[in-house]
């Protein structure tokens, strides 16, 4: 019997665009640290951030690791001599938020996601796998109207490891009480999402979304949903 119906966010969810590229994301970071006493060009800032990424996705000794962009910022406030680790972690919160919000040129639901999840949570418990940053996600998540369908919320930063791990789908399933036959699970990636999922036995629904990868070796979804409000369909027929 299912008993929950667990999402992916962006590409599934949350129509969204980001540009990490723009010159602009470094120059008004650059500049607001000025307002904190470190003084660094903006091609040093891009610089020093994709350094401390690359050295901490290689300290993470993971198949798929994951970032924390927070963590980043405050490894390179530390650097620059801001010792106090409070300080340090309000003002990488602000960069962090700094850099997404210029970076993001879109951030919307996809067509019929409030109807579907509204009809679902009627009849099933409702729960969010995200490969994301918690101090992107949850303020977005807030932002597209979406806060309060989740009984649980599983984000990959918080973890150091992304989907398809299947530690993050046992998370969610150990925070549900839930067996992975008592659960259907809803993804955009054929890689991260549908072959994820397939690893413990989940049964899935792909959504063929402009984003993620459409397929992946011989790895087939349960059921395909050509546009979200397909979801139901899909649930009808695999519970």
């Amino acid at each position: 019997m299912i008993k929950g119906i667990l999402f992916d966010l962006y590409g599934t969810l949350i129509d969204i665009e980001t540009d990490e590229s723009m010159e602009e994301i470094y120059r008004a970071i650059a500049h607001y640290l000025t307002y904190q006493g470190v003084y660094l060009h903006r091609w040093e800032v891009r610089d020093r951030y994709y350094q401390i990424m690359k050295q901490q996705k290689e300290a993470r000794g993971e198949e798929y690791p994951e970032i924390d962009v927070e963590a980043i910022w405050n490894e390179l406030l530390m650097q620059e001599g801001i010792r106090s680790g409070s300080v340090r972690g309000q003002i990488a919160k602000v960069i962090s938020h700094i850099y997404r919000g210029i970076s993001c040129n879109r951030l919307q639901l996809y067509p019929g996601v409030r109807q579907v999840l509204n009809e679902l949570r009627m009849s099933y418990r409702l729960a969010l796998i995200s490969d994301a940053q918690s101090c992107f996600a949850l303020p977005e998540i807030r932002a597209v109207g979406l806060e309060g369908y989740f009984e649980s919320t599983v984000i990959s930063s918080n973890y150091g490891f992304r989907k398809p791990d299947s530690r993050l789908f046992q998370r969610m399933l150990g925070n549900m009480n839930l067996k992975p036959t008592e659960v259907i699970w809803v993804g955009n990636d054929m890689f991260r999402d549908i072959h994820g999922a397939k690893l413990l036995g989940i049964k899935n629904i792909f959504i063929d979304s402009n984003q993620g990868a459409k397929s992946y070796k011989d790895v087939a979804p349960d059921y395909r949903a050509q546009q979200f409000a397909d979801v139901l369909k899909g649930v009808a027929m695999l519970r």
